[in-house]
């Protein structure tokens, strides 16, 4: 059985050698559907019984991520420009990518995270199965076993 929780946050960003307009810095409304699948819990005396988890476990774990990028701006580590004037900025919150911070790595990073934080906490009962992160509502990237990015 697989569960979909929903969160959203906002954040700054820009495409460095992007061809266009997202090559300046702008910001994006994310939305992130974190997918998990596990066996529904049937023991009748738990809290949880007839499902995979409640879904408020969910969103605790995945809130993690929201909330270091939430209000923040990812940029590329090699971005020296954005960088430098971020840095500038008293108490500016700034997550810093190894890659730029398209939807597409941005996916790969949360599912990485998530995959590590949901895996500690249920073993190996559930398991993260997908992480869709929309950039806007009508773009969105995938990432999870079986996709493959690189």
């Amino acid at each position: 059985m697989q569960i979909t929780r929903r969160l959203e946050f906002d954040a700054g960003h820009r495409i460095p050698n992007h061809g266009s307009l997202c090559r300046h810095l702008h910001g994006h409304r994310y939305a992130i559907e974190v997918t998990v699948s596990g066996p529904l819990v049937a023991d009748p005396s738990s809290p949880e019984q007839g499902m995979v988890t409640d879904f408020s476990r969910i969103k605790d774990i995945a809130r993690r991520l929201v909330d270091a990028w939430d209000h923040a701006f990812l940029v590329h580590a090699g971005d020296a420009a954005v960088r430098t004037f971020l840095d500038s900025l008293p108490d500016h919150r700034t997550v810093v990518f190894e890659q730029p911070p398209t939807a597409e790595h941005l996916a790969e990073v949360a599912f990485a995270q998530l995959a590590e934080a949901y895996a500690a906490e249920y073993g190996e009962r559930l398991v993260l199965t997908r992480v869709r992160l929309y950039e806007t509502p009508n773009c969105w990237a995938d990432a999870g076993p079986g996709v493959h990015g690189r």
